[in-house]
């Protein structure tokens, strides 16, 4: 019989699958602009970006604005301000007010746009919506185990950690603050029964990323996604999103990463045109690292919640079929309607390991 997957996987594809449906549900409400698409129909509207960056920023500005350290301080993590404001989202300058020639970033006023401010009211129901969908298509009782167990969990986890995945830094790595620093302490946490799904399952991922990244030299999301899929034979470079579900953008980062490391290297197929990445040995013994310490982590937080653990997996597990790995009713979920940049790629045939969360927009899977 195949290995219980790890523990981290199945809280990837159930957040990456519900991040998804809910990103699709929004396309749909917002004028917006896309690479792919160019216009909506509606006009031109916003840049579209996925939920991370509502919850890491949106969702918590007042109409009057904030300052940026406040703004950070409520999210419990950093945002791509300069792509929000690019994007139509948001607009920061000095508060008229600060007298200082030159006031830090961290004292500047950020304010919703009112194209800010719509998006913003259009996100505000769609995460408790997409819940009474998955309850429709995967049980009521079924998701209200899921919730129940994850809340067990994050009731014991730092009040520190966000209620999102945070954008990825160097090397793919959790190196945002989340709120820490300067004089002021992060905001409340809240009543963990307030928290929706999605939040759930992201603190309880970044707290496993955060331990597993305290041992580790190199991040959850890169040998989740990237190194687990390359072997010392050679996998064609075109072929690794199909086989890790995330984008070719954040697989080219991870690559260019993994070759200044010296894990794996980059050659011409024989007789062919395409690229084929190979794990030299330094790369083998760093993917065995990672399976061996995802391991450990795994072992520590059975041990630290109990039955809990057993509990989380197992509704975890119940969204994957009788197996426990089939995705396939996930996957279903995720398909975009006519008209929406995800209908017109090809769609994924599994989810991420590890939520890929890029300074692009915010999407789960890098795109």
């Amino acid at each position: 019989m195949d290995e219980p997957l790890p523990f981290t996987a199945l809280l990837s594809f159930a957040l990456v699958a519900f991040t998804i449906e809910t990103d699709n549900a929004a396309e749909s409400l917002m004028p917006h602009t896309t690479t792919r698409q160019g216009k909506s129909t509606s006009g031109r509207g916003l840049w579209l970006t996925s939920m991370v960056m509502w919850l890491n920023c949106l969702k918590h500005l007042p109409v009057e604005g904030i300052t940026v350290r406040e703004l950070e301080r409520r999210a419990r993590t950093g945002t791509n301000l300069n792509g929000m404001m690019r994007w139509g989202y948001i607009f920061v300058a000095p508060s008229p007010l600060d007298t200082r020639i030159k006031p830090p970033t961290a004292d500047w006023i950020v304010k919703l746009t009112a194209a800010g401010n719509a998006a913003k009211q259009a996100w505000e129901p769609l995460p408790a919506a997409i819940e009474r969908r998955w309850e429709k298509r995967f049980g009521w009782e079924e998701i209200e185990a899921m919730r129940l167990a994850l809340r067990t969990v994050v009731a014991e986890l730092p009040p520190t950690l966000p209620n999102c995945m945070p954008i990825l830094g160097f090397g793919l790595a959790m190196t945002q603050t989340f709120g820490k620093g300067d004089d002021l302490e992060v905001a409340a946490a809240g009543p963990v029964e307030e928290l929706m799904l999605p939040e759930l399952l992201a603190r309880v991922l970044v707290a496993f990323a955060l331990e597993f990244e305290e041992v580790s030299k190199l991040s959850l999301a890169l040998c989740a996604d990237v190194l687990r899929v390359v072997n010392e034979k050679g996998v064609r470079v075109r072929d690794l999103p199909v086989l890790s579900g995330v984008s070719k953008e954040a697989i080219a980062m991870a690559l260019g990463f993994m070759e200044k490391g010296g894990l794996s290297v980059e050659e011409q197929e024989d007789a062919g045109k395409a690229r084929v990445v190979k794990l030299t040995p330094k790369g083998r013994v760093a993917q065995l690292a990672y399976e061996r310490l995802e391991s450990e982590v795994e072992a520590r937080w059975e041990q630290r919640f109990g039955s809990r653990m057993g509990h989380l997996r197992k509704a975890l597990e119940k969204l994957l079929g009788d197996s426990g790995r089939d995705q396939t009713e996930l996957l279903k979920g995720t398909e975009a309607l006519e008209g929406c940049w995800r209908a017109e790629v090809p769609r994924p045939k599994t989810l991420p390991w590890f939520p890929m969360v890029l300074h692009r927009g915010g999407y789960p899977d890098g795109s």
